[in-house]
């Protein structure tokens, strides 16, 4: 939609000529001869900008300006006069209005703040859009996306929660794999029952199989009292298998009866327990390859793959990017008790430009950094490392530096919410802090006491 100029002005020949200046300029010219006329179709969703002389008989330019502020202050006006001196220039900048031009002026002039202005008003009522669009989305609708193939897939989810039938989960890391288990469960009739999740590459070979099973008291050293295996708890609900392509030979075998025949033996017994669940498995390679599926057995392949679901990765979904960002960036508002922040340009131009290889993750923790006040990086950070002659690798020593500063000094040195802004383990944060010469104590608030008296 074309955005407009909402002209306002009581003398009918100039009114005609700052029309045809703007419409010569291509811009969209809505003219009214007063304030009264204009304010009765300007409102919150008015896309354009105002343009008004200052004084006016009946409600003059300010007045209008005030007007307008009290129901969108952020709809930008423009303030023309022929009669206007620099305190009442300074005063009304101050006060919010967006430009002051005094007469006479070069239609040029008005050319470029108009256009300016209309800018500004543009990204105003896009991050609007997309703030409202991530509101709707984000509790009826955890899964986000408007693009056609994340439409498709979340009338799959809908088609196939409820048939009991069991399904593997195919998508990048960070694509958003155990969302898709969590709707499965939560929109089938299983939704009151457990919904139990077992990461198949975080365990050694050693503890999976009675993680997964269970076992008698005595079954082994260190059993010291009987333990109900993931598989068993989940009776009744949903069992998730994450990065199923990381479990065992082993440990295949026996899952791959537990599918056939719906039953467990625990270690430690011969004893046979029906179980009533519903697995769904998750992997980030393609199993169906041969050469990518390893040692993967084939018939457990075949067996999970009743229904497999395709995660795309972000990259191959941009347009669903600024939504998903202002869900991330609401939520991290939210939780860092900040301002949400308006999407600027250079951040504007990263989410479209980066290829977001840790896909729906790495955008959720881009998020936090932005609602912390780090992206200012983007041009700092990225201009500094960039240095002629500089190796990629130092390059990125340094940008992981600068982000390290940015991140320490928006939470003032805390050690925990400076973690959980920045998404890696504690260990590696030291580590990082130690190879960069960082001291977290030079960003630590300092007590009242210490403060310099100024």
């Amino acid at each position: 939609m074309q955005q407009s100029v909402c002209l306002v002005d009581d003398d009918s020949d100039l009114r005609k000529a700052m029309t045809q200046t703007l419409e010569l300029a291509g811009l969209t010219v809505m003219a009214f001869p007063g304030a009264a006329e204009a304010l009765a179709v300007l409102g919150p969703d008015f896309d354009g900008i105002v343009i008004s002389d200052i004084r006016m008989p009946g409600i003059d330019g300010l007045t209008l300006f005030r007007r307008i502020a009290g129901f969108d202050p952020d709809l930008p006006v423009i303030l023309v006069t022929g009669h206007g001196d620099i305190p009442m220039a300074v005063q009304a900048l101050q006060d919010g209005v967006y430009d002051f031009i005094p007469k006479p002026f070069a239609a040029e002039r008005l050319v470029q703040s108009a256009r300016r202005a209309l800018e500004k008003r543009r990204l105003v009522m896009e991050n609007r859009a997309l703030k409202r669009a991530a509101e709707t989305a984000g509790e009826s609708l955890p899964l986000i996306g408007q693009t056609p193939v994340m439409e498709r897939l979340r009338q799959t989810l809908r088609h196939i929660a409820d048939t009991d039938v069991d399904v593997l989960v195919a998508g990048e890391t960070g694509s958003g794999k155990e969302v898709v288990a969590t709707l499965l469960h939560k929109w089938s009739r299983r939704r009151d029952g457990n919904f139990v999740a077992l990461n198949c590459g975080a365990l050694p070979e050693t503890v999976i199989e009675s993680e997964l099973f269970g076992h008698e008291q005595g079954a082994f050293t260190g059993a010291l009292k009987k333990r109900i295996g993931r598989i068993e708890h989940a009776s009744g609900g949903t069992l998730f298998l994450d990065e199923i392509e990381a479990m065992p030979p082993a440990t295949q075998v026996k899952m791959l009866r537990v599918l056939e025949a719906r039953e467990i033996t625990p270690l430690g017994t011969n004893l046979v327990r029906p179980v009533d669940i519903r697995v769904i498995a998750a992997a980030k390679i393609d199993l169906g390859d041969p050469a990518q599926r390893g040692d993967f057995r084939e018939d457990l392949y075949f067996r999970l793959n009743v229904v497999t679901l395709s995660i795309p990765p972000l990259r191959e979904r941009r347009d669903d990017i600024p939504l998903l960002f202002s869900h991330f960036l609401t939520r991290a508002a939210e939780r860092f008790k900040r301002d949400v922040a308006d999407i600027s340009p250079a951040v504007r131009h990263h989410l479209m430009s980066h290829s977001w290889p840790g896909n729906v993750r790495e955008l959720s923790h881009f998020a936090e950094r932005v609602a912390l006040g780090v992206e200012g990086s983007l041009g700092q950070t990225t201009a500094s490392a960039s240095l002629p002659g500089s190796a990629l690798p130092e390059q990125l020593e340094r940008y992981e530096a600068e982000i390290l500063k940015e991140v320490l000094r928006a939470q003032r040195g805390d050690v925990k919410a400076t973690i959980e802004a920045l998404g890696i383990p504690r260990k590696t944060f030291y580590d990082k802090l130690q190879r960069h010469g960082i001291n977290r104590a030079d960003y630590a608030e300092r007590p009242a006491s210490e403060k310099p008296v100024r």
